[in-house]
């Protein structure tokens, strides 16, 4: 038995077919810490998404689904952000643009959280959680 999962087998060893098509999530987990970035840089969530369209439909189905609830966590954010951006010269934009950040910052803990699971993200197709 190896100690390293990562070490390649030994001659004779038994290799499940899960060992040896592990998906690679480092790009996905790299989408979701730029769009977190944002917050300090605010121009990161841009590449962010141009990386998902990239890597959208090159893994398995769970894995195409962190692209697609990425690139959907873009664009409904943005329309939200535009919206709530004009309802701030009423006021009742900046409780909405506060929740906007805790709405983004949730998807986005939740998208992590389903990457280390190695699952898709659920409610994929909501405007919400």
């Amino acid at each position: 038995m190896r100690d390293n999962a990562n070490d390649a087998p030994i001659e004779g060893e038994i290799v499940s077919e899960e060992q040896q098509h592990q998906p690679d999530t480092t790009m996905a987990m790299v989408i979701y810490a730029l769009y977190l970035a944002s917050f300090v840089l605010g121009f990161t969530s841009i590449i962010g998404v141009v990386i998902a369209y990239v890597y959208k439909g090159k893994g398995p189905a769970w894995l195409d689904e962190h692209y697609r609830y990425q690139i959907r966590t873009f664009w409904i954010g943005l329309v939200y952000g535009f919206v709530f951006s004009i309802l701030a010269f009423i006021l009742i934009g900046f409780p909405l643009l506060l929740a906007l950040a805790v709405w983004f910052i949730v998807r986005c803990v939740k998208g992590f959280k389903g990457l280390q699971e190695k699952r898709a993200p659920s409610n994929v197709d909501s405007w919400l959680f």
